[in-house]
């Protein structure tokens, strides 16, 4: 097991953003995490990495309790996050972008540039390496975000709806790429909305509704669960 969520409660001042969920997570698994807006699944990704304090449960990774642990402590430990909303430093280089990542492991310049190059060309950005980052279209932007994660060398990665704004396209493009990581090893719990992409991706998924665990199971179990078809995907789509 890499990860156990136990009974993780964040509260807002009278305000429970992610109400007492817990789960786990099996190494080299890809899981599919779902619900509507404003359900705390992103609460739940900034619990997990350190980004926002937990108000009470814990996360343990790799069987050590890491609840609480600053930001970069979690990460050094090996979990990685994207953020929904990219925000690349856009004045410097997509490469000078991704050696920020790798000094997380790699202290010497030379080698932290080495191994961005490296993770470019796993993401296909290697072309666009001396370009500025703000000059990125979104696609390429979702590409360097991971990009930038995947430099700092996790085992876990949290991918936060990096396929939101894509068009079908561009979203056939990064499947191939986020199960070529999980076949490298890299554990992923995937945030988004798009559910052919959870479908064709998630060994499992989990439903988040109002902050709660509402359903988890295969991609064919959620998504013929009436709780998870009422809450989130609608009779039409699980009839598809």
């Amino acid at each position: 097991m890499i990860l156990q969520i136990k009974n993780l409660t964040k509260r807002f001042g009278g305000l429970t953003a992610v109400n007492n969920v817990s789960f786990d997570v099996e190494a080299k698994e890809i899981v599919g995490i779902i619900g509507p807006n404003g359900a705390g699944k992103t609460t739940l990704f900034n619990l997990i990495s350190g980004a926002l304090p937990v108000t009470s449960g814990s996360v343990l990774f790799k069987n050590e309790d890491i609840t609480n642990q600053k930001p970069n402590r979690i990460c050094q430990k090996g979990i990685g996050r994207t953020f929904q909303v990219v925000k690349p430093f856009g004045n410097i280089s997509v490469l000078e972008n991704v050696v920020i990542g790798a000094y997380n492991r790699l202290p010497k310049t030379k080698e932290a540039k080495q191994y961005a190059q490296y993770v470019l060309e796993k993401v296909d950005l290697i072309h666009r390496q001396d370009v500025m980052a703000k000059s990125l279209t979104i696609s390429d932007k979702k590409r360097l975000e991971v990009a930038k994660a995947l430099a700092t060398r996790p085992t876990l990665l949290l991918l936060d709806e990096v396929m939101a704004g894509l068009n079908p396209g561009e979203i056939n493009d990064i499947i191939p790429l986020i199960r070529n990581l999980a076949d490298e090893g890299i554990t992923l719990i995937v945030i988004e909305h798009i559910m052919q992409v959870i479908m064709q991706l998630s060994n499992k998924v989990i439903v988040i509704h109002h902050g709660e665990k509402i359903a988890e199971g295969s991609p064919q179990e959620v998504t013929s669960n009436p709780k998870v078809i009422e809450a989130y995907l609608g009779e039409e789509m699980a009839l598809a």
